[in-house]
């Protein structure tokens, strides 16, 4: 895995994961990445302070796809609905192109919060001293 501590964060969050995944998107937001994401993430966003850029479904139009596929996306974060098991849907779509193009992608929120952690830890940050 290549870490990259700058770039877009791309997001498509099952409805049940949307509050979990929240404040981790927020981290990535808050060390400067820019945030891409599907409608409904991204309305979930936009309503809690996130300035997100709305990407068309897979099934609308490839720009998800072609953006993965032209390295413009540093992380995807992509979590299911259990009973989402559809061979066609968005999602594997969107799995497969990232594997095809070695473009980091996590399906686990718990994983998504240990790569933030090491990320906060080697970005330098600017701090004042109060005297």
């Amino acid at each position: 895995m290549v870490l990259k501590n700058y770039g877009t964060v791309f997001a498509t969050i099952a409805d049940k994961d949307k509050e979990e995944a929240l404040p981790l998107i927020r981290r990535f937001y808050d060390l400067g990445f820019n945030i891409e994401a599907t409608r409904g993430t991204a309305r979930y966003l936009k309503e809690h302070g996130i300035r997100t850029r709305i990407l068309q479904k897979v099934s609308v139009n490839d720009d998800i796809l072609e953006s993965i596929r032209q390295g413009h996306i540093a992380y995807i974060i992509n979590t299911r609905e259990i009973a989402d098991v559809d061979e066609l849907s968005d999602g594997v779509k969107i799995r497969l192109c990232a594997t095809e193009n070695n473009t980091n992608i996590f399906t686990s929120l718990d994983t998504v919060s240990a790569l933030l952690n090491v990320l906060e830890e080697i970005t330098l940050r600017i701090s004042t001293i109060d005297a």
